[in-house]
């Protein structure tokens, strides 16, 4: 640690669980990276559905994580600690933590850590970690998304949403998305889906297979409850259906015998509980096969609006509105 880095920073650490209103500043100390951790002055933190389930208590930070909520976040490195050997100090990074990210500096192991993208702001960085960690890892690799097939995105205008349809369409494959409102559906499209439906309008499922009468070769989804089966009655046969949150429940009634029908695969998984060397593969192959596509366009980072780190409360109120497309960022040290 130099003498440059204070001993106290600002930080959101709510001593209870509840509403927004908890989420007010407070002061603690700074962090000191551990091994194979570098210590960032935060520039920004993304806000994440997670944040909000962990406000609430139904999501608690995993062993040894901080309690201070936020899960990506870009800015500078200021420390390097011991076995630490790619980083060095004043290197713009964007990295997924285990949390700690609602603060002035973070601890963030190094493999986790990410260049800021050419062109792309510190501020519109600290909303990639999350969301690109988790579709690449889920859609590509678990759900093994490829060129020429089709997969059906819930959530179309969420963060995770967005990111998802901008990398089918980097990659060839046909987004099909679902949404809340017409406007919703033209702001998916907008963002590379080829399809949007508002599922308010019309059931999802009956408007896929008139879509895709052989049926989605992937789904990814963060619904789950009732969803699930109306997912597999679209599905193609071979098609994988990779599960990601369970925001209409965590109980499923799945139609067995289409699922041995059509040979499907069931899967899913959460990202936070991953251990580093995980999400440092994760962090590899992002930056072998997404990272250049912002240099030459093919991506752009999607970040709705933006709030001070004192206003953690008003980010999550509009988290909890449903109001964004895209993604939604805490300022706390700017450029």
């Amino acid at each position: 640690m130099t003498s440059e880095i204070p001993a106290r920073m600002k930080a959101i650490d709510p001593e209870a669980s509840g509403g927004p209103e908890v989420l007010s500043l407070a002061e603690r100390p700074v962090p000191k990276p551990g091994a194979g951790e570098v210590l960032i002055r935060v520039a920004a933190a993304g806000v994440n559905r997670p944040d909000v389930m962990q406000r609430k208590g139904a999501y608690p930070p995993p062993p040894g994580a901080p309690s201070i909520p936020g899960l990506e976040v870009s800015g500078t490195v200021v420390a390097v600690g011991e076995g630490a050997e790619h980083l060095s100090s004043g290197q713009r990074v964007c990295a997924l933590v285990p949390g700690g990210g609602y603060a002035d500096y973070v601890c963030a192991p190094e493999g986790s850590c990410l260049p800021v993208p050419d062109g792309v702001s510190l501020i519109d960085a600290a909303g990639l970690p999350e969301t690109y960690f988790t579709v690449w890892s889920n859609l590509f690799e678990r759900g093994g998304a490829k060129d020429g097939e089709i997969a059906l995105i819930h959530g179309g205008t969420s963060g995770i949403g967005t990111t998802a349809t901008q990398l089918c369409r980097a990659f060839d494959i046909t987004a099909i998305t679902t949404n809340g409102s017409d406007e919703k559906c033209e702001a998916s499209l907008r963002a590379g889906a080829s399809h949007a439906l508002n599922y308010k309008a019309r059931d999802f499922a009956e408007a896929v297979k008139e879509i895709a009468p052989d049926g989605v070769d992937v789904v990814l989804d963060m619904v789950g409850g009732d969803y699930v089966a109306r997912n597999v009655d679209c599905m193609a046969v071979g098609g994988r259906h990779v599960s990601i949150a369970v925001q209409r429940g965590s109980v499923a009634e799945v139609p067995i015998w289409k699922v041995m029908q059509k040979r499907l695969t069931l899967t899913g998984s959460t990202l936070r509980p991953r251990g580093p060397e995980f999400k440092a593969m994760v962090a590899d192959a992002l930056a072998e096969m997404v990272w250049p596509l912002f240099a030459d366009g093919s991506l752009k980072p999607m970040t709705d609006k933006t709030f001070p780190l004192a206003e953690a409360a008003e980010a999550h109120r509009y988290m909890e509105s449903g109001a964004h497309v895209g993604k939604i960022v805490l300022v706390v040290a700017g450029e």
